[in-house]
């Protein structure tokens, strides 16, 4: 009883604690004409230090985000970058390949300015800001978006909704495995920890 006790309550920790970690990531997506107006806001117990890392880590980002095959800064100059990333999206049985070469606008552990030199999108320009808070970090992401493929024309707004969303995601998974290698006393309980009758 004693044991089922203690393991209810490491239940509660989990049910509280790593679950609840996983951030709510609002993503907006209207139409202005052939525009795609997006907008993302969400808060994550993560510090900015490492969000930013995370977020400007161009070099490995094709290892982090699953629909880019490629991802390498071609050139930079202080603060600015130049980036090109190749990759495939999918959207249900669909898929198209996509290229970019975008110039980056950094303004450490604060902001990111994206605008897109060519490619296979029309236009594409966005910011990231990021702002510390009591329990880590607040980010908000605002992007206009032409796109140009059979896919985004077919299916609009989900399809472009559905991108941003998988790729957030997946930079937020990076985030808390960086936190957790370097604060891993701020990690709650695992399996292991469980309390032996």
């Amino acid at each position: 009883m004693n044991f089922l006790r203690r393991l209810l309550g490491l239940l509660a920790i989990f049910s509280t604690g790593a679950f609840a970690l996983e951030p709510d990531i609002a993503v907006t997506v209207n139409q202005a004409g052939e525009a795609f107006i997006v907008d993302v806001a969400f808060d994550l117990p993560v510090p900015i230090a490492t969000t930013w890392d995370v977020m400007t880590d161009f070099d490995h980002m094709s290892s982090i985000v699953n629909n880019l095959t490629s991802s390498r800064i071609v050139k930079r100059e202080g603060q600015v970058l130049t980036v090109r990333q190749e990759g495939v999206a999918r959207y249900g049985l669909f898929s198209f390949a996509f290229e970019s070469e975008r110039e980056i606008r950094l303004e450490s552990l604060k902001r990111i300015k994206v605008k897109q030199l060519s490619g296979t999108t029309k236009r594409m320009e966005s910011e990231a800001r990021l702002a510390r808070t009591e329990t880590g970090t607040h980010v908000e992401y605002h992007a206009e978006i032409v796109p140009d493929s059979a896919l985004a024309r077919m299916f609009g707004a989900s399809v472009v909704r559905h991108e941003i969303a998988e790729q957030f995601r997946a930079m937020v998974a990076e985030m808390f495995k960086r936190d957790k290698r370097a604060n891993p006393e701020t990690v709650p309980p695992t399996a292991r920890d469980l309390p032996k009758s």
